[in-house]
């Protein structure tokens, strides 16, 4: 199942389909007391290098909202959130648990990642560069280090099936000007701080975590330049969780993310070529039961609650 053949989304009474994204379904509420605002509902559905698995993971939606919803009021002091209400009665009862009411915003056309660690596309671009978006690193770093400091590494938002781009501070101010980007640059990283330090206390270490956001345009047009922090944040699906008592630098690390997932996808037990062009297989029965079961660790870890 590729990003061009994502699952029909479900009609829903007082709503209007807009967009299907890798995991989530976005529609405008067209009845009641939030018309004109957006349902974001979030699936079972799993990606990886860009193609939608035909395999969900049970219950992943709804663990995923609650944390974003964790996260959003552990960040109320610090950055407003697009959330309106999670009340289950202004929300359709099909999605109940797993969908939010939110604002509708005009959106920062950028990715801003926030690195704490080197791994993923930033290991790959300092292998080959020393730098991570043009940010000059200490030589020997390997998978797993920790850096000096946290970097803001931004990269392009790109459609839907294509590779999101890591891009510099200069190409970020040259689309947005440099007095919005150094803002996103700046909220990004006392974001990355904040959780940085509530997930430590908590025995995990949050490698590196996207955030996307907005600015809200009011009835009369005029477009409000508060930033605003939109979509799902710091889950599992946007974020990099690692145990801290588990943390070896130079070795891929144990994960409570999708990285399970694409652990397997990469080895010879699936038989699959990720040059193929082709779909990964299903997933054994085994893989989903413990990329759950991480999913879920990460939920109860960090915020205290039993799921």
């Amino acid at each position: 199942m590729t990003l061009a053949n994502i699952p029909p989304a479900p009609a829903l009474p007082g709503t209007r389909h807009l967009h299907s994204g890798k995991v989530r379904d976005l529609y405008e509420i067209t009845e009641g007391e939030h018309v004109g605002k957006l349902l974001m509902v979030a699936s079972d559905r799993l990606s990886i290098f860009d193609f939608v698995l035909g395999t969900t993971i049970p219950d992943k939606g709804e663990i995923l909202t609650r944390m974003s919803l964790w996260w959003f009021d552990q960040l109320a002091d610090l950055v407003p959130n697009h959330v309106v209400s999670a009340d289950p009665a202004a929300i359709p009862e099909a999605v109940r648990g797993r969908a939010v009411v939110c604002e509708n915003l005009q959106m920062y056309p950028v990715e801003c990642v926030a690195r704490g660690y080197l791994t993923g596309s930033g290991l790959n671009d300092y292998r080959a560069t020393g730098q991570v978006c043009g940010i000059d690193l200490p030589a020997g770093l390997e998978d797993g280090s920790r850096l000096p400091a946290p970097i803001f590494t931004p990269a392009t938002k790109a459609e839907l099936g294509d590779h999101d781009e890591n891009v510099s501070f200069d190409a970020v101010a040259g689309t947005v000007g440099v007095e919005t980007a150094t803002a996103l640059r700046e909220l990004t990283l006392a974001v990355y701080d904040r959780a940085e330090g509530l997930a430590r206390e908590r025995g995990i270490i949050l490698a590196d975590t996207k955030l996307e956001f907005g600015s809200v345009t009011r009835a009369e047009g005029a477009v409000d330049p508060a930033l605003v922090l939109a979509d799902e944040v710091l889950t599992p699906d946007s974020s990099r969780y690692w145990p801290a008592d588990e943390w070896r630098p130079g070795r891929t690390q144990p994960s409570y993310d999708k990285q399970i997932v694409r652990n397997w996808a990469l080895s010879d037990e699936s038989g699959w070529d990720k040059a193929s062009g082709e779909v990964p297989p299903a997933l054994p029965e085994a893989v989903v039961e413990h990329t759950r079961n991480r999913y879920l660790e990460a939920y109860e870890r960090l915020t205290g609650e039993r799921f």
